[in-house]
């Protein structure tokens, strides 16, 4: 092991090839090059295989890192893949899009003893995508079938990985999803230039072929209400996401041109599927030639600034109130946004938004921040510095404010349906539960908007809680 491993003192990290950011600008193809198979057994073999894995103790899924980066530094890359999936449903995504900067990375011991992470995400991209390319993922074969079926509303990541689980034990599974491809926000909340499309249709593919059935543009509380699909199934699991914007309250907010950052990146993402978008077509939701202007600091004000500059815009502006080392979002992802173009305005809040004779933003007016004492959080709070008003041109202004929960017991009609004061959807968080008998939760709908990862790792607990409750009413049946 000692030849294979533990060489992050004479091998400095190193990422992918990385396109310029000429080149990026002008497509919304992927940024990195996967790793060519001798760099990724390089980068692998840094790993200080450490008694305490501080990269695994902070992945939400408890992925086995330390493991499949020996393997893959042995060249064992089918055994590294094997490893990877039996803890991770869709290691291929979160190689792209987790922010390992703040996970797995971001602890890495050896980046705390001053040598530079392992770059983890992107051997995890590698030895999936090599995976799929050989041959080695497969559908899911349960050793048996079993005649109890489940429900699951929302094809986002949390209601896929609780699906894949079941499948593999053999019940028959129905995901009924109000949008017309599978995804959810892998779809149309995330852009191409951080996660192809192509990787998560390849995964529908395999999702299809193990066995598990699609219901598209259904709307559970439209089509049938959660009481009447609950008849259909032996148990279900609400993994609807949150997607409602929050707003912001300021004079001029209603204008034109200003809108949330979901229904742009959606806007954005259709187009780039093929699909006619009537808003990029007329310019509404086109940023070409356009001065914009994004309110936010996390990863989807990050999304929205480095689509606005694929687009061809005048001008993108991030305009966020506290500093660049409170900004929530990766900072990975702030550094190549400043690379292609975008700039940032810190320390700095939207007091109002002018528009023009038709209606129309013209400009955001905005303040300066300062930031004070240290709050409950542990962050500092902002205060506004008196008579620092400042305007920026805005012909497109986006919110991306972060996301809330919908009224959930209204739209699905389900008034039994108990949530917390968050409007998230309350849980027994030993096994996902909710207060309708036989009805489960996981994902943001329960957290709060959240990770990819996260969602994952609740899809994976809610499918081990619905898979003993159905067990549970087999042996009570069994024993009437």
């Amino acid at each position: 092991m000692a030849e294979k491993l533990l060489k992050f003192v004479s091998i400095n990290r190193s990422m992918p090839d990385k396109r310029s950011a000429d080149d990026r600008r002008e497509d919304f193809g992927e940024i990195y090059a996967d790793f060519a198979a001798k760099s990724a057994q390089v980068q692998a073999s840094r790993c200080s295989q450490c008694g305490v894995p501080f990269c695994q103790v902070h992945c939400p899924l408890n992925n086995n890192i330390p493991d499949w980066l020996k393997l893959t530094a042995e060249g064992r890359l089918e055994e590294a893949y094997e490893i990877s999936a039996a803890t991770n449903t869709f290691p291929e995504i979160c190689g792209r899009i987790c922010p390992q900067d703040r996970l797995c990375e971001g602890n890495c011991v050896i980046e705390q003893s001053g040598h530079g992470t392992v770059t983890i995400g992107a051997i995890e991209r590698h030895v999936t995508d090599t995976a799929f390319e050989k041959g080695w993922v497969q559908p899911v074969k349960p050793a048996r079938e079993l005649a109890q079926t489940v429900g699951i509303i929302g094809a986002g990541p949390a209601g896929l990985a609780a699906a894949e689980a079941l499948r593999r034990k053999g019940y028959q599974v129905t995901i009924y999803d109000r949008y017309d491809r599978v995804g959810g926000l892998l779809i149309y909340g995330i852009p191409n230039f951080k996660l192809d499309k192509q990787v998560v249709a390849r995964r529908e593919k395999l999702l299809r072929e193990s066995g598990i059935h699609f219901q598209l543009n259904f709307e559970v509380g439209r089509d049938a209400s959660l009481d009447e699909l609950r008849q259909r199934h032996d148990a279900l699991l609400i993994a609807t996401g949150v997607y409602k914007a929050r707003d912001l309250a300021a004079p001029g907010s209603g204008s034109k041109g200003i809108v949330p950052a979901l229904q742009y990146l959606t806007a954005a993402n259709r187009d780039g599927l093929g699909d006619k978008v009537v808003e990029i077509a007329n310019g509404e939701l086109n940023a070409k030639d356009k001065n914009i202007v994004v309110i936010g600091g996390g990863d989807t004000a990050m999304d929205c600034v480095r689509t606005a500059i694929r687009q061809g815009a005048k001008s993108v502006k991030c305009l966020y109130r506290r500093d660049r080392a409170n900004m929530p979002g990766s900072q990975r992802e702030v550094n190549n946004a400043e690379e292609e173009g975008v700039e940032f305005i810190w320390q700095s809040s939207p007091s109002a938004f002018l528009d023009d004779d038709n209606g129309h933003v013209r400009a955001v007016r905005a303040e300066r921040i300062h930031l004070g004492m240290v709050d409950a959080t542990g962050r500092q709070t902002p205060r506004i510095i008196e008579d620092s008003a400042f305007d920026l041109p805005a012909d497109i202004v986006i919110k991306a404010l972060g996301f809330e929960p919908e009224d959930l017991p209204q739209r699905l009609k389900a008034p039994a349906l108990s949530i917390t004061k968050a409007n998230t959807v309350r849980v027994n968080w030993r096994n996902l539960t909710t207060t309708i008998p036989g009805v489960f939760a996981a994902g943001d709908i329960v957290r709060g908007a959240s990770l990819v990862v996260w969602a994952i790792r609740d899809g994976r607990d809610a499918a081990a809680g619905i898979d003993a409750y159905l067990k549970e009413n087999t042996r009570k049946a069994a024993a009437e």
